[in-house]
């Protein structure tokens, strides 16, 4: 689940499912292919690669698969040809659901989001209708054990950060998307170690809701977000306090 929401930021920066991280690698290489096909193989010269190697290395990727991503890209390695799509959709409550796909098949993936969605009691958006409500924003996390949130603001506004903030001991930095390479950088040069480092959509209008319709909602992101076309799930729900998941 990528960071719109305190509940989804929590969950994607301890990485909850270390166990699923082959599946989070194999999207980390679908999105290094698609953007060196699209603008290059050289980072210096491609910033949306240099965005994706910033997004594999905060999730412990080896250079050797980041290389080979890359290459497979360029054409240099036999690789698969992707498709971006994005589907906008709204969830059970009126939640607004961004989808990002990148898939060697359209069909299939169009095929098995409406599924997905109808099955969980939501359905697809016209166009617009829920891009709207989102904003593209960086969006770094740090571990609020290890550090605290003076600490990490004073690097990452000299670094071009717009906001830190903390909750649940999860520190997060926001900065806009061409500030983002350079509020990574200035926290890598001063050592300090981040959980996710990632260009987001975060929304701008959140929706509350009970904690048995909030359940549902995750647990179909969570099934969008399980489906190997599904590189992104971005939602503007916001997570009531004290829940607790099912």
């Amino acid at each position: 689940m990528s960071g719109h929401s305190k509940w989804a930021t929590i969950k994607h920066a301890k990485g909850a499912a270390d166990a699923r991280r082959g599946k989070i690698f194999t999207k980390l290489i679908k999105e290094i292919s698609i953007s060196a096909r699209m603008g290059g193989g050289n980072p210096d010269a491609n910033p949306r690669l240099r965005t994706a190697i910033l997004k594999a290395r905060s999730a412990n990727m080896p250079k050797d698969n980041i290389d080979r991503a890359i290459k497979k890209g360029t054409g240099e390695l036999e690789g698969v040809s992707y498709e971006e799509l994005t589907y906008e959709a709204y969830a059970g409550g009126g939640v607004a659901l961004l989808i990002e796909v990148l898939t060697d098949n359209k069909n299939r993936a169009a095929a098995d989001v409406r599924s997905i969605l109808t099955k969980a009691g939501g359905q697809l958006a016209t166009a617009g209708a829920v891009s709207r409500l989102f904003k593209r924003q960086g969006l770094i996390t740090l571990d609020g054990d290890k550090y605290t949130e003076d600490e990490v603001l004073e690097v990452a506004l000299e670094g071009g950060a717009d906001d830190v903030s903390c909750s649940d001991g999860i520190i997060q930095v926001i900065s806009a998307p061409e500030d983002f390479e350079a509020v990574v950088n200035a926290l890598n040069e001063k050592e300090f170690e981040t959980m996710s480092a990632e260009i987001s959509m975060i929304s701008e209008v959140d929706v509350s809701l009970e904690n048995d319709a909030t359940s549902k909602v995750l647990k179909l992101i969570e099934k969008l977000e399980d489906n190997d076309d599904v590189q992104n799930v971005y939602s503007n729900i916001s997570i009531p306090d004290g829940f607790e998941p099912e």
